[in-house]
């Protein structure tokens, strides 16, 4: 029987988090957390975590609530187990991911994720990834850091890729597709998305999300960054991944070979099961989701993207391809975009408009200075001076 691997948890208390706990309690004998860490706008739950678990140490990202997390892990620790160390501040995340474990499971938000993720890598710990901003602004600073098999993908997208690969050799892989929902506004023209509401963009049809991923999901924005991330992870041509638009969401996504076969990765959706792959990796966790109900009548529909109506996609590529910053910059001007369109300063077009106009900037103006990012302040600068252009697009386009 394969031994429980000790994992630091960091983003704990965030969707992804509270489902690996759960996939952790179901999996006593496979995983065992030992470490959590979150950002600190809900002490509670991170103390009462922590105390399920009887982990060897809590992390926190704000300083100011650290009197309230020791008081509340005072009033609910088992007495009969030793109090965990408690880690705080910005360093928190990266602190945890150094500590001696097996696999750091990193679910952190924003660039705190990205250190907490080369922290990790040079302890020479495995790192099961669902920060996205480890891969997308700091791709070259963690691929010149992993070593072979260091890096594992939670997403559904990636985690089905990584399972389809095991069909066939890198030399036999013609492509890599990547389903895609569709988001709320599957199926219409660009000209029929000029009045979309910020309501509307939330109103996805399969996942729930938050503000930031769901509206990414409605504009594409997200399938733009999973396809930067398929690059990185499996080292394949952008010209060679696709976006396929899936509306059912069962088929994860799918790898086609040389010979003309196409291998899919098929789950209800469910977290759960990327998640205890990602910590089992290479073996898998049973019973960890339910599988298909094939005594279900059901059908599953494919169609292509419409790239006119959803531009995101090939704009995100133009940014992958061009590499060093150009990722980070993309995705910090979308961050900006997305709030401006939620407090009514642009309209839905213009938040990936105006993205492609801050990655043009960035392609002409500072691209080939910049290069590649030697640290992480490289990357934080870069994402910035994409927040800055933005802010001034979206203050000229208020006044016109």
């Amino acid at each position: 029987m394969t031994a429980a691997r000790d994992v630091v948890l960091l983003g704990s208390t965030g969707s992804i988090g509270t489902q690996t706990e759960d996939v952790a309690r179901q999996a006593t004998d496979r995983v065992r957390i030992v470490a959590v860490a979150a950002g600190g706008s809900d002490v509670a739950a991170l103390a009462d975590q922590a105390a399920r678990l009887a982990v060897r140490a809590v992390g926190v990202a704000r300083e100011d609530v650290v009197d309230a997390l020791r008081d509340r892990l005072d009033a609910v620790w088992p007495g009969d187990v030793r109090r965990p160390e408690v880690h705080a501040g910005a360093q928190a995340a990266a602190e945890l991911a150094a500590l001696p474990c097996d696999t750091v499971l990193n679910a952190v938000t924003g660039a705190q994720g990205l250190r907490a993720t080369l922290a990790a890598l040079a302890a020479g710990r495995v790192v099961a990834l669902a920060n996205k901003e480890s891969l997308i602004a700091g791709g070259p600073l963690v691929t010149r850091l992993a070593g072979d098999g260091q890096l594992v993908p939670v997403d559904s997208e990636h985690s089905a890729l990584a399972q389809c690969l095991r069909a066939g050799s890198a030399g036999e892989v013609r492509r890599l597709l990547v389903t895609a929902s569709g988001g709320p506004f599957r199926g219409r023209r660009r000209e029929q998305l000029l009045d979309v509401t910020p309501a509307q963009a939330l109103a996805h049809p399969t996942w729930d999300m938050g503000r930031l991923v769901t509206t990414n999901s409605a504009t594409l924005v997200n399938k733009g960054l999973e396809i930067i991330e398929a690059h990185l992870l499996f080292d394949v041509p952008y010209e060679r991944i696709e976006a396929v638009v899936h509306p059912q969401s069962m088929i994860h996504s799918m790898v086609e070979f040389q010979d003309g076969s196409t291998i899919a990765q098929a789950s209800p959706p469910d977290m759960r099961l990327p998640i205890a792959l990602a910590l089992g990796w290479p073996d898998r966790v049973p019973d960890a989701a339910r599988p298909v109900d094939w005594t279900t009548a059901q059908s599953w529909t494919f169609e292509p993207l419409d790239a006119e109506a959803f531009p995101a996609v090939e704009l995100a590529k133009r940014a992958g391809t061009a590499g060093g910053c150009a990722p980070a910059v993309f995705n910090a001007a979308n961050e900006l975009l997305v709030a401006a369109f939620h407090d009514g300063s642009v309209r839905f077009l213009q938040i990936v408009d105006t993205v492609a106009d801050v990655l043009d900037a960035w392609l002409r103006e500072r691209h080939d200075e910049v290069g590649n990012p030697g640290t992480v302040a490289d990357v934080e600068q870069a994402e910035e001076w994409a927040r800055r252009r933005a802010r001034s697009l979206v203050a000229t386009a208020s006044e016109t």
